[in-house]
């Protein structure tokens, strides 16, 4: 009997794919195709679990689309600029380069054994010059059709990594790399104007049918529309009015003040001669620019003494003050402070004993604003207590649209419609990423590359032993003739946020060799992607980039219309978790935690966990996502050695629904190897013959069923409801009283059935049970509907409302027949001791209640 021997049969199969170039993707306008996308990965320089589990996914479903005639592109690159490597550099004394590409040496040498069909022949890093190249062509494209610009910009700065972090890179105030606290400060940056598209992305979010309700509740959420009222304070020194905006006109009457961004322009001119102002503007710049950083710091502000009038009472006049907590690229840089409600203004006047103007909350029926801000909702009545223009008692809306209305008619304000989303800040202050393809020319000003110089390569002699850019400090780069005028002239040193890689590569893998961005033959048969799998955690920035990104490329003829909206559908898949295992009596010398590798942990069989070495207490925290720094990471080398990769393969799918956590456990991937040998044993024994009955059709239809039952599961994205059929018709298999041509035929189906999970195995099996060519090649069993039919159902029978037993009856036997049947069963008979029933109900195909 064939052995179920994983270090063979793996890498045999792999290769005999490599041999035949099954999976590479050639475009052919005769088959249907299917664009099946992982998010790609960042070289770290090890894969992980949750990249099996990740990968595996978009593997069975690029399996199953080639199995069922399409004609399958599935590609697989590296994100691979950024401060990692820089970091690394810094740290080793090396180059990221040669870090970079080592990484994804070892990572490709990974995941080749998890057997993925993956078209390698397509594989770049988005560090190869050929790709950006023609991301600098894009982005040169970008500034001719006014879709990118360069202006002072307040960003968030972390003196560390020493470059630029866009918000969503700032963590509680700190930089998601170096962990140092972000300062604001003003810099030359370039833009891409995503806010032009504020509106067509937030309306084709609801034709994203097949994207996760969750995901595109996000993206409406970070475009953020509002209508609101725009209108001047008058300053009473006859100064130039001070503008906001604000979504609450209905609160007006209860402005306490008028507050300003530290990087209002009114804030800067007051800095010039009032000390206490610049130094209050130094103070600020200290802390970071994120809504998030603002909304958990002290509140803190300047008076200013400038005083302005209330629009709606002439003779009421508020103090200007600087506040820290408002930002200059929202709105107008300026607010009215309605401190009665709204959190952050409450805060701010307790602090600095200005007046707390209740509008409505007395009225609502609340206690008087303490410590907490009341804000009404906007579509429920209230009665206001110093209404203006509208009925005292109103909803939010109907109050809103009233003062609009009111500001409009008489002249002193006008309703706008804002967003939330801001222009995407693109330079980054770092070596490691794509250079801007621009030169910066006394005469002719900011020039860009000429195409046919392109790519504007990174240099390889550079060095990191001091902080900031390398390229700032490297003449023979940096130092060029202007493009236009050939006068000397200066390169842009600053690189793009490595985001713009990220939102195009998708594009790029339908013709990843081409000299143009691409090529339109391929983009229009090959995109959109029809399936993109990725986590949760990408949700905003990446898909929005990449949405706006395309719509960008179409503009520049890179991409057709259907496009513009790349990714049809959209999963994203739950975590692979363990154990983590933590020191119970000390912490280290940071006070943090002090963790320990799984295999230096031992378990005394009643919970009880302690080290091997020094016999000290352990905490289990179970089911915690994997980190290197929890030590509690699974290396898929070590499982691959071990069980084999369809073992891997086959548990991080079965144990729960895709789109939840599921935990790794040394039991689960033994449990999954042992039955995979079962599966392989039974192919075996049937491979080399003999019958055990005669009962062909009781099998057949088993077969059918799982046909149906695990198609339905994969298209459904309900991998692990499919196995589930799987181990089921394993079992029904080796149980089956059939001959051995019915049960070959099974064994097969099985075989092929399993195929897009345990590829490996499948081959295996196919091969030993005489199917011709590979399983890979083999198209997907579709079931026969007239086997599906259910000749009999079984029938629960409750007796005084209880279950107490049931039975099998053929779908056509009369109701006189099943009344007999039921009163001869043993259950029935002893509950009856020789009496009849008071009632018995027969529910034809569904339920027997007797009575007694």
């Amino acid at each position: 009997m064939s052995r179920y021997d994983t270090k063979n049969i793996e890498p045999k199969w792999q290769a005999a794919w490599d041999e035949a170039q099954t999976f590479r993707a050639e475009r052919d306008e005769s088959k249907p195709k299917y664009y099946v996308l992982e998010m790609f990965p960042y070289p770290s320089g090890r894969i992980h679990i949750g990249h099996v589990r990740n990968y595996t996914m978009g593997d069975v479903i690029a399996r199953y689309m080639r199995a069922t005639g399409h004609n399958v592109l599935h590609p697989m690159g590296f994100d691979a600029f950024g401060m990692p490597a820089e970091n690394a550099a810094m740290a080793s004394g090396g180059h990221p380069k040669d870090w970079t590409y080592g990484n994804i040496e070892t990572m490709v040498q990974q995941m080749k054994p998890l057997g993925f069909s993956l078209d390698w022949s397509r594989m770049f890093a988005t560090c190869d010059p050929e790709y950006y190249g023609q991301q600098q062509s894009m982005f040169i494209d970008f500034m001719d059709k006014g879709l990118v610009y360069r202006r002072n910009a307040v960003v968030n700065w972390d003196p560390v990594d020493m470059t630029v972090l866009a918000n969503e890179q700032v963590i509680d105030g700190k930089g998601w790399r170096s962990g140092a606290e972000v300062e604001r400060r003003e810099l030359t940056q370039w833009f891409f104007k995503i806010s032009d598209f504020a509106e067509e992305l937030l309306e084709a979010i609801d034709a994203l049918d097949d994207w996760p309700a969750k995901v595109k509740l996000m993206q409406r959420n970070w475009i953020g529309k509002s209508r609101g009222l725009q209108f001047g304070f008058e300053r009473a020194d006859g100064g130039e009015a001070i503008e906001v905006y604000t979504t609450r006109p209905d609160t007006l009457m209860g402005a306490s003040f008028v507050g300003i961004s530290p990087d209002h322009p009114l804030a800067k001119e007051l800095a010039e001669t009032n000390p206490g102002a610049a130094a209050f503007r130094a103070e600020a710049s200290k802390g970071g620019t994120t809504e998030e950083a603002l909304e958990k710091a002290e509140k803190l502000g300047f008076d200013t003494g400038i005083r302005v009038r209330h629009p709606l009472e002439p003779n009421w006049e508020l103090p200007v003050w600087i506040a820290n907590f408002i930002l200059m690229d929202y709105g107008t840089g300026a607010i009215f402070g309605c401190p009665a409600h709204d959190q952050r203004d409450l805060d701010f006047c307790r602090k600095y004993g200005l007046p707390v103007i209740d509008t409505f909350v007395a009225a609502y029926g609340g206690a008087p604003v303490g410590s907490e801000a009341f804000v009404p909702p906007k579509g429920e009545t209230v009665r206001w207590l110093k209404p203006f223009g509208w009925d005292e008692t109103a909803t939010g809306d109907e109050a809103i649209d009233a003062a609009i209305a009111r500001a409009e008619a008489e002249g002193w304000g006008r309703g706008v419609t804002k967003y939330r989303l801001r222009d995407w800040g693109l330079s980054r202050q770092r070596y490691w990423g794509c250079p801007i393809p621009v030169v910066h020319c006394a005469d002719c000003g900011v020039v860009p590359e000429r195409k046919e110089n392109l790519p504007v390569r990174l240099p390889d002699d550079v060095t990191f032993d001091v902080p900031g850019n390398p390229l700032d400090r490297h003449p023979t780069w940096r130092d060029v003739p202007c493009p236009s005028c050939g006068k000397a002239a200066k390169r842009e040193t600053d690189t793009m946020d490595t985001f713009v890689d990220s939102s195009w590569y998708f594009a790029r893998f339908t013709a990843p060799r081409a000299d143009t961005p691409t090529v339109m033959a391929d983009a229009d048969y090959w995109m959109n992607v029809d399936q993109y799998i990725g986590g949760i955690e990408h949700a905003i920035l990446h898909l929005l980039y990449s949405r706006f990104f395309a719509r960008a490329m179409h503009i520049c003829g890179h991409l057709p219309a259907k496009s513009k909206e790349p990714f049809e559908a959209l999963f994203t898949q739950g975590m692979v978790t363990h154990a983590a295992y933590s020191n119970a009596e000390r912490l280290d010398p940071n006070n943090r935690k002090i963790y320990h590798f799984p295999d230096d942990v031992q378990d005394d069989g009643r919970g009880n966990y302690t080290l091997k070495e020094t016999g000290e207490r352990i905490n289990v925290e179970p089911s915690t996502k994997m980190s290197k720094s929890k030590l509690n990471v699974v290396d898929p080398v070590a499982i691959i050695d071990q069980y084999g990769a369809d073992t891997a393969r086959w548990f991080v799918l079965s144990d729960s629904p895709p789109e939840r956590d599921v935990e790794w456990t040394a039991a689960g991937a033994e449990a999954a190897f042992r039955h995979l040998s079962r599966v392989h044993r039974i192919a075996s024994e049937i491979a080399e013959g003999g019958d055990t009955g005669a009962d062909d059709d009781v099998l057949r239809k088993e077969t059918h069923r799982a046909m149906r039952d695990v198609t339905l599961g994969i298209e459904s994205f309900g991998f692990n409801a499919a196995i589930a059929k799987l181990y089921a018709f394993s079992n029904a298999l080796s149980k089956a009283q059939a001959s051995n041509a019915a049960r070959r035929e099974a064994a097969m189906t099985l075989a092929l059935l399993m195929s897009p999970m345990t590829p490996h195995l499948a081959e295996d099996c196919w091969a030993m049970l005489g199917g011709e060519g590979l399983i890979a090649d083999a198209p997907w069993p579709v079931a026969d509907e007239s086997l599906l039919v259910e000749d009999s159902v079984t029938l629960p029978i409750q007796i005084n409302g209880k279950r107490r037993s049931e039975i099998t009856v053929g779908k056509d036997v009369p109701t006189d027949e099943v009344e007999k049947l039921v009163l001869a069963d043993d259950a029935v008979a002893k509950a009856l001791a020789g009496g009849q029933p008071r009632k018995l109900i027969v529910v034809p195909g569904r339920i027997v209640n007797v009575v007694i």
